[in-house]
């Protein structure tokens, strides 16, 4: 079967989603959705470097709507971090889904029971009556601090306690406007502070996301998620692949989020080391990415950096795609990696 794709946003993720579109034999990329004004009507191939396709952007969701896309990628931006509304996703969600698309996401919304009945309700909604499914994915959160402990703890008798800690090094990462629009480095102390708030409400429901469908994975009973922040600033001007981090901004975050019984025992913990070069805060942790199972027996994986992949970008964009056939065929509703097989790569 050939799956018809429509992507959603022509960000670095989103390049990758539908040059891999255009590439392989089960997809067929019917479209492109643009925000930028200078972008509609421009050849998708002009977009993502490649070769002409007859293929023009648009801006418009009535024509992904009246298309015959199977499928939606959407891989913009964050709209609880970007734009005016902050809900405007989730109301492109259920828009498409109404109309019969199903959508795959990596803004979030990963496990939408996190954010209430009524977000939970308003996505099931529009699935039954679009005859749908919606699924969100991604690279940490939608992988390594969920997708891999819940494998892991296969092999366990029992499991006391989770911890992922990411230590991750943005220097490399060529994405502006995830590094400085969505996560805020490169922003003055106060700059951070005063425009954080989404941005912490963005980051506390998705990993708050992770920690609760890896408790009800596990049937670790955690009912409250808590989480601590702190910054650090580069004492010189940096420079990454994103571009110049400026000598007073932020250059280092680093987040731990714990799951918490009612009774105040921590079950997960979800550590992160977010720095723009490799010499911000030399005090906090170094080394791999690792997940550590207590229990029996006692389980622990590290990964190299960078997740251990050579881009972490393509990483999101193909565990996107590569869930098309999983999502397409399965029951209308949101469809969460407790409910989809497991995924795989396919040609």
């Amino acid at each position: 079967m050939t799956y018809k794709v429509f992507q959603w946003a022509s960000g670095t993720v989103g390049k990758h989603a539908a040059r891999v579109a255009l590439q392989r034999e089960s997809l067929e990329l019917v479209g492109m959705h643009v925000y930028s004004p200078d972008k509609v009507g421009q050849d998708v191939g002009a977009l993502i470097g490649g070769e002409d396709t007859g293929i023009k952007a648009t801006c418009d969701i009535e024509a992904i709507k009246s298309s015959a896309a199977d499928v939606v990628i959407h891989t913009p931006l964050p709209s609880k971090v970007y734009g005016d509304n902050p809900d405007q996703d989730v109301d492109d969600f259920c828009e498409l889904l109404a109309a019969g698309k199903n959508v795959i996401t990596a803004v979030g919304y990963m496990y939408p029971k996190v954010h209430g009945e009524e977000l939970v309700g308003r996505l099931q909604e529009a699935c039954l009556a679009g005859d749908s499914s919606f699924h969100s994915t991604g690279l940490n959160p939608g992988w390594m601090g969920d997708l891999i402990p819940l494998s892991m703890s296969s092999m366990c008798e029992t499991v006391e306690h989770v911890h992922v800690l990411e230590i991750t090094n943005f220097e490399y990462y060529p994405s502006p406007e995830i590094m400085f629009d969505s996560m805020g480095f490169g922003s003055m102390p106060e700059d951070f502070e005063r425009n954080g708030e989404r941005r912490t409400d963005w980051l506390n429901g998705v990993f708050g996301e992770s920690i609760q469908m890896v408790a009800d994975g596990m049937q670790l009973d955690v009912t409250k998620i808590v989480s601590t922040q702190e910054l650090a600033l580069a004492d010189q001007d940096l420079k990454t692949a994103a571009g110049i981090v400026r000598k007073g901004t932020v250059a280092g975050q680093h987040w731990r989020w714990a799951g918490l019984t009612a009774d105040g025992v921590e079950r997960i913990a979800h550590e992160t080391v977010w720095r723009m070069h490799h010499s911000v805060a030399p005090d906090w942790a170094h080394g791999n990415h690792a997940i550590t199972l207590e229990g029996a027996p006692m389980m622990h994986l590290e990964f190299p950096p960078n997740f251990g992949m050579s881009d972490g970008l393509l990483g999101t964009a193909m565990h996107a795609l590569n869930a098309i056939p999983y999502v397409v065929e399965a029951s209308p509703g949101i469809q969460t990696f407790l409910d989809l097989p497991s995924i795989a790569y396919r040609p």
